[in-house]
């Protein structure tokens, strides 16, 4: 069975589909692009059995801030991780002064039930 590459551009109003070798079409929706792919496919080789695998080509400033999303999502994961790890030290060493739950949870910010759990993780 025959894979056809499905190239998607961003048009002015709509998305650009390139088939190489087939031909071109566009689609309105992300959600129309592969029957949009499929029908032109179809209708230029009058095949229809074949896979297809799109490929969505953004401009380069586009993929430069969605690598930068990235990089920041993942530096906010691993800031949370920190900031989670910190705070059950901190309700550990409040425990083992004798606080009560409540109290650590008040000092914390967080519920009794809260600090029971980072007591307990």
């Amino acid at each position: 069975m025959k894979t056809y590459d499905v190239i998607v551009r961003p048009g002015e109003k709509y998305w650009v589909l390139e088939v190489p070798g087939v031909g071109f079409t566009q689609a309105r929706t992300t959600r129309e692009i592969e029957g949009m792919a499929r029908d032109l496919i179809v209708l230029m080789t009058q095949s229809s059995d074949f896979g297809i695998a799109v490929r969505t080509q953004l401009p380069d400033s586009v993929r430069q801030h969605l690598d930068k999303a990235r990089q920041l999502r993942e530096q906010e994961a691993d800031c949370r991780a920190k900031a989670a790890r910190e705070a059950r030290t901190a309700a550990q060493e409040l425990h083992g002064m004798g606080l009560a739950l409540q109290q650590i949870g008040d000092l914390l910010g967080v519920s009794r039930q809260r600090a029971h759990q980072l007591l307990n993780t």
